[in-house]
């Protein structure tokens, strides 16, 4: 190569560095907290007034923080920090530590809950729930009751192991689509996956297919441009982010949309973990092999993703729209097969209500035999821990799989940090050690399975819009217990002698990430 060559090529490399959106943001940040500490310095001079102000603020946190809802542990580091820096804590707490999205939109999130009611109302299969098994009807009662989301027959279910599986069958949906295509997605990526779908959406919006996609606008950060939806819109696509990032310290950033939702016709649903980036795909090995799941729906239980995806996209766009046009009923070609009890259900910070974390408690503590898991990251509170715990105690043979390679190594420091606690109590710990694990997996005692986008974190159980899928007596249970186990095959088992022997400052450092463990 020509030196030349090189030299330009460096430049334009530099240029498109300093031009991305991220370095703007982090400029804007670094500007304002310069700004915000000249304020404070400007206001040495009325100390005595400012360290009242401040002092009377912090105090009236902690009692805020003491008296809320929020998760304890969360609460614990909040007013530990706020007694270390009485006089920034309280400030530091109002900028970051809350679920603070606009007031109006909670005002139309909680209209939405409304909505939601009406348009997903009780099935006559939570009452056959109730005859076959009084432990399930209590599990799907609990989400039709907090999650607006009532349980379905006439819905098949299959079970896709990894994200190539997912792409895959996505594709060939994606083809058959003639009415409306929902896509609703955290991460969205240019590359061979996702422009192959966007290829499709092309043709189907010059079809007259009603095409609609909303991205988070932090998910996004680094891996779309700056305004992308309105690319889109050039498209045809309908296209909004949620949340759009503004670089000012704020708790807004808090609350992303983390869900995986893709609708086609109103009948036919996908979701899990698996986002539309090629290393959810294996196109590139970003952190080795990676490890995803999803499910895919057909028939009546769609409804429930149909109106997850029209209650965020009606606030987005502050319409008020007929959702009946959109059930599955509508396009159906004919009733699908009852394949057990499906119940796609969706969590958010706004309510109050942790339905992800509800939700695997439930199925740990109704547990008799085993109790199978898969998560990425195992930041997880003492209510968890006691849960699991007691299972592993009472002998029901507990596992929890987790990546070995990182994608984050503070995060997965810390989800180490916990192996110890859970080992002693008899809680049985693997690594998948080709890649990384993303999957959001639970299966317990061959009857009982959900898929999702919940994580085992704060920010995923507390922070985030979240959704899963819960199932009874759904074919794929079985499916997905043989794919847990032979991944298993291929893992390291993580033993009660080998965390012994940590290193005294990398046990140090583990501890202090998990003092901090609800912040991340």
């Amino acid at each position: 190569m020509k030196p030349g060559r090189s030299i330009a090529q460096w430049i334009r490399k530099i240029f498109h560095f300093l031009s991305h959106r991220s370095v703007a943001v982090a400029v804007s940040l670094v500007v304002q907290i310069l700004v915000l500490v000249a304020v404070l310095y400007f206001f040495l001079d009325y100390f005595v007034y400012f360290y009242a102000i401040c002092l009377l603020s912090s105090i009236l946190v902690v009692i805020g923080l003491v008296n809320g809802k929020s998760n304890p542990a969360y609460k614990i580091i909040w007013i530990m920090l706020i007694m270390a820096m009485p006089i920034f804590g309280g400030i530091f707490y109002l900028l970051f530590g809350g679920n603070t999205l606009r007031k109006s939109t909670r005002k139309k999130m909680s209209r939405m809950q409304g909505l939601m009611q009406l348009a997903l109302p009780q099935t006559d299969a939570l009452e056959q729930l109730r005859e076959e098994s009084l432990d399930a009807f209590n599990q799907s009662n609990y989400l039709l009751r907090y999650a607006v989301a009532p349980p379905w027959e006439n819905t098949s279910v299959e079970y896709l192991p990894l994200g190539e599986c997912k792409w895959e069958r996505m594709l060939v949906e994606l083809e058959k689509a003639e009415h409306f295509i929902f896509l609703e997605y955290f991460i969205i990526e240019e590359g061979k996956m996702w422009d192959s779908i966007l290829e499709i959406l092309v043709r189907k919006v010059k079809q007259g297919v009603d095409v609609r996609l909303i991205y988070d606008d932090v998910g996004c950060l680094f891996t779309l441009p700056e305004g992308y939806y309105r690319k889109m819109e050039s498209l045809g696509i309908q296209c909004r982010a949620f949340n759009p990032f503004i670089p000012v310290l704020s708790a807004r950033l808090n609350n992303r949309d983390h869900r995986k939702i893709c609708v086609i016709d109103g009948y036919i649903g996908f979701t899990g973990g698996i986002n539309l980036a090629d290393e959810y795909i294996n196109a590139y090995p970003k952190h080795g092999h990676w490890k995803d799941v999803a499910v895919m729906l057909q028939g009546d239980a769609v409804r429930n993703l149909t109106v997850m995806f029209l209650s965020v996209w009606d606030i987005i766009c502050g319409i008020d729209e007929d959702w009946s046009q959109f059930y599955p009923q509508k396009y159906l070609p004919q009733p699908v097969a009852t394949d057990g009890y499906v119940q796609p259900y969706s969590d958010n910070p706004i309510d109050g209500e942790a339905v992800g974390e509800t939700v695997y408690l439930n199925l740990i503590t109704k547990a008799e035999r085993y109790v199978y898991i898969s998560t990425p990251y195992l930041i997880i509170d003492n209510e968890m821990i006691v849960a699991l715990c007691n299972a592993a105690k009472a002998g029901v043979d507990v596992r929890i799989l987790l990546p070995h390679i990182a994608d984050k190594w503070y995060v997965h420091a810390l989800s180490r940090a916990y192996y110890e606690t859970l080992l002693e109590y008899g809680v049985k710990i693997y690594e998948y050690t080709p890649g990384f694990v993303h999957a959001k997996m639970f299966v317990v005692d061959d009857i009982y399975g959900t898929v999702g986008t919940v994580n085992l974190d704060y920010r995923s159980l507390y922070l985030h819009f979240e959704c899963g899928t819960w199932m009874y007596r759904c074919r794929c249970i079985g499916q997905m217990k043989q794919d847990y186990l032979e991944t298993l095959t291929r893992s390291e088992e993580v033993t009660l002698q080998h965390c012994r022997q940590i290193p005294w400052y990398l046990r140090l450092v583990r501890s202090l990430l998990r003092l901090v463990a609800p912040l991340m």
